[in-house]
């Protein structure tokens, strides 16, 4: 692996900030400094992190960015849930949301066991 643009899990947190920000656009005006901005930073950390980690070239810290991503990961699954349960994201586009959240949770925590091993 010689770049982070290499990296799956990298390039599907990116593919899942994308979707974030078109599900968001349709966000009332009242919610833009809500949920909106809450479920844009937390999508942007999760490969921010991932990249940061990758550039330190220390496999500690990697594990540790990748970690901090995990929890990015789990705080927009949150945002999503509450905009769901309150009408803002229907039940086909929660489930999608959720689901690419969960590959790319399952993708970040075998990444993290397969450079634990190292």
């Amino acid at each position: 692996m010689n770049s982070y643009k290499d990296l799956k899990v990298w390039q599907m947190a990116i593919d899942l900030t994308v979707d974030c920000y078109q599900l968001t656009r349709k966000f009332p005006r009242e919610e833009v400094y809500g949920l909106t901005t809450q479920m844009r930073r937390a999508a942007t950390s999760i490969a921010a992190n991932i990249v940061e980690g990758h550039g330190r070239e220390v496999t500690g810290s990697f594990i540790q960015f990748l970690r901090i991503s995990q929890g990015s990961l789990k705080e927009l699954e949150t945002h999503m849930l509450i905009s769901h349960r309150i009408g803002l994201i229907d039940e086909s586009e929660f489930g999608q949301m959720t689901g690419k959240c969960d590959e790319i949770g399952r993708m970040i925590r075998a990444l993290i066991r397969s450079l634990q091993e190292k």
